[in-house]
């Protein structure tokens, strides 16, 4: 994941640099009357990082044998985000920003009981997702062709993979509060910014039971709750 995330930033970097290389007026910044635009559209490709944050009970039952079970993600799994971008001018620094899309991802829900011993294989949660950020752009005042921002706002998700978990089954709806910080890059024809956002569930989206299998039902006894944590690293054309 650190290497991917590594050849990104390297990428968006050297096409900075191609683009304050290209010979072009002195002192005239790229797409100079971008920013003035009542409505734009675009779209963005990402990384995300599915998490979450486990709430464990403790109990001991006949289930797992009087020995308290315990949950925990322990490695993360990278997957990948699309979606369309859409833009409302509302002030010189703030912008309404509309981006629906699909993120795919997997978090791999490892148990543990309380003596030390490991479940031998981790629960597989895959995910996709439908969804609805509406978020608030601020924006620094733009020096040349770079200029810093901040985000924050709402999303909405329903996670349309629900039916194919195993062992363990999430609720399809989650809303989280997202925030984050990134950069525009004006380019000769587009602008591109590159962006890292944290997504936090408001919502248990652990299920009111495992699976039908009666054998799986020690793993939902052992959780109260469980919230999502998202993390994206975003490219986003405009």
């Amino acid at each position: 994941m650190k290497k991917i995330l590594l050849i990104i930033c390297l990428g968006c970097w050297g096409m900075c640099m191609f683009s304050q290389n290209v010979p072009r007026k002195r002192n005239v910044p790229n797409l100079p009357g971008f920013d003035a635009r009542q409505l734009h559209f675009g779209f963005l490709l990402g990384l995300n990082t599915m998490d979450f944050q486990v709430f464990n009970n403790g109990v001991a039952t006949d289930l797992n044998k009087q020995t308290p079970l315990y949950a925990d993600i322990i490695h993360l799994q990278p997957g990948i985000n699309i979606g369309i971008v859409s833009d409302l001018r509302l002030h010189k620094y703030f912008n309404l920003r509309f981006l629906p899309g699909i993120s795919f991802g997997q978090r791999d829900l490892y148990f543990i009981y309380e003596d030390g011993k490991r479940v031998e294989n981790p629960i597989e949660l895959k995910s996709t997702f439908l969804e609805f950020p509406l978020l608030l752009k601020y924006s620094a005042v733009r020096d040349q062709n770079f200029k810093p921002y901040l985000i924050g706002g709402v999303n909405m998700r329903v996670d349309l993979a629900r039916s194919k978990q195993e062992k363990m089954v999430l609720k399809p709806f989650d809303v989280c509060l997202e925030v984050g910080a990134g950069i525009d890059f004006y380019l000769n024809y587009f602008r591109l910014s590159t962006e890292l956002k944290a997504s936090f569930g408001m919502l248990n989206v652990k299920g009111y039971k495992a699976t039908e299998d009666p054998a799986d039902m020690v793993f939902g006894q052992a959780i109260d709750k469980l919230t999502s944590n998202i993390f994206h690293f975003t490219f986003y054309f405009e």
